[in-house]
């Protein structure tokens, strides 16, 4: 069973999470966020990569924004993206390594990223005399 303190703690930050899965809910919001992964990227450049209209992207650096989890530079004319945070970073890493990555890890390899969960016994797991 989680203590009180661990349980507070994910109560605080469940909301950034619902946060980030609704932004990568978007397609186009998902392949922004899988540019920015390792470094910062200007508007153009992801204007050309991702084939939107000026006002399509606007729109979706506006909403990333927003949520938090981009941050912007600005170098003369120039704006630059890049992903706020490193829990953002590690979420979209993950993603590529699981979906977009050229050579995909196999189950075993999955399972042995995956912590050893201590699950409380359930009631159907009980047997009754």
């Amino acid at each position: 069973m989680k203590d009180m303190s661990e349980i507070a703690h994910m109560e605080r930050n469940v909301g950034q999470a619902v946060t980030l899965l609704k932004a990568m809910a978007n397609e186009h919001r998902l392949f922004i966020l899988c540019h920015l992964q390792d470094k910062e990227v200007s508007v153009g450049v992801l204007s050309e990569r991702l084939g939107l209209s000026q006002s399509a992207l606007s729109q979706h650096l506006a909403w990333l924004r927003r949520d938090g989890l981009v941050k912007t530079r600005k170098e003369a004319q120039t704006v630059y993206y890049s992903l706020s945070s490193h829990a953002v970073a590690e979420v979209i890493r993950t993603l590529h390594r699981l979906y977009c990555a050229a050579e995909q890890p196999s189950e075993a390899e999955l399972a042995s990223d995956v912590p050893e969960r201590h699950s409380e016994p359930s009631a159907a797991s009980h047997s009754v005399g």
